[in-house]
């Protein structure tokens, strides 16, 4: 059974963040790029299992996109109770730590 998938309002504020960052209203590439990563957070209803947990809480995952300079951090966990996928941030793998705490 496929799981649903809920973009949190923080992450709903970071894809508005990385957007503006990358230029994608005026960027063909970038957008197309920002197309791709918002793709993949919906292929998390198919098979969340399918990337590790985080090394700073088992609770979370991480499903990471693009390539290096530029990969960021999907953050999100799996509600099994209701078949659930609910993606918490999205952070620069770069530039900004992912910290449990703070969500």
């Amino acid at each position: 059974m496929a799981y649903a998938v809920r973009i949190v309002p923080r992450a709903e504020k970071d894809l508005a963040r990385i957007y503006g960052y990358i230029n994608a209203a005026i960027s063909d590439a970038a957008y197309a790029w920002y197309v791709g990563l918002v793709e993949q957070l919906f292929t998390l209803k198919d098979n969340p299992l399918r990337n590790p947990v985080t090394p700073e809480d088992p609770k979370y995952r991480h499903l990471l996109y693009g390539q290096k300079p530029d990969v960021y951090r999907v953050i999100y966990r799996m509600i099994d109770k209701t078949k659930l996928v609910e993606i918490l941030l999205i952070r620069h793998g770069a530039r900004d730590r992912f910290k449990p705490g703070t969500m």
